[in-house]
């Protein structure tokens, strides 16, 4: 099981209180087609993300430079069968994602520090994040989970999404644990908006946009899920 996926697109976020968000899913519903794993409450996504001993990533993030990087695990389920693997690369305004899909024994392995499986995969992307993870002595730090509800628009690889009930933890590293103790983070009643293209975003999709009220963010659920041990000064 080895499915490849190869994105690259520009993301911008906003930050939207919760009841705009409401108002705003309701009529962007009526223009643009949901994604079909969206329930009444969107659906759930928890990551597991991992960073060197001395959290260069979470740094590098922090000091706002142009190029930077993200390894993640992400499951959509506790009872997932399979995991992503992903390599995010962000250069400038736009973003690189590559991602690869492991069966759930692999992953837990992943999440020991463990990633002699990855030198096993005939891949190129395992074997580069075999190569890479192992060098620069990346571990296991810290789990994000949040509610995601979105919208697609095939061309272009138009994405809207917006997440909410965003939760963490650096205590319980288990992807498939389903009684994981999480603390919630940030404000409660905010909710992040995604915008996600390849190319260039159509103009109708750009007026249901300004019609939300909303304010450009540049942080990262996982710089925020990880103030509560890690300074941000």
């Amino acid at each position: 099981m080895s499915n490849i996926h190869d994105v690259r697109r520009r993301e911008i976020k906003y930050r939207v209180a919760f009841d705009n968000a409401s108002r705003a899913k309701q009529y962007i519903g009526k223009v643009l087609q949901g994604d079909p794993h969206n329930g009444s409450d969107g659906y759930l996504v928890r990551s597991l993300y991992f960073d060197t001993l001395w959290n260069r990533d979470l740094e590098e993030k922090k000091d706002g430079l142009e190029s930077r990087r993200k390894i993640r695990l992400r499951v959509y389920s506790p009872e997932a069968t399979t995991a992503k693997l992903e390599l995010k690369e962000k250069q400038g305004l736009w973003q690189h994602k590559r991602s690869i899909t492991i069966p759930r024994d692999m992953a837990l392995h992943l999440t020991t520090g463990d990633y002699t499986s990855l030198a096993r995969m005939q891949l190129p992307l395992a074997q580069q994040l075999y190569r890479f993870m192992s060098e620069q002595m990346y571990r296991p730090k810290c789990i994000v989970q949040y509610r995601r509800y979105a919208f697609i628009v095939p061309a272009n690889d138009i994405r809207i999404t917006f997440d909410s009930k965003l939760m963490a933890t650096e205590g319980y590293l288990d992807l498939y644990r389903d009684d994981a103790f999480l603390y919630p983070v940030g404000w409660p009643d905010d909710v992040t908006l995604e915008v996600k293209y390849n190319h260039f975003l159509f103009s109708y999709i750009k007026d249901l946009l300004d019609d939300i009220d909303k304010v450009p963010v540049s942080y990262s659920k996982y710089v925020m899920s990880r103030f509560m041990t890690h300074s941000l000064e």
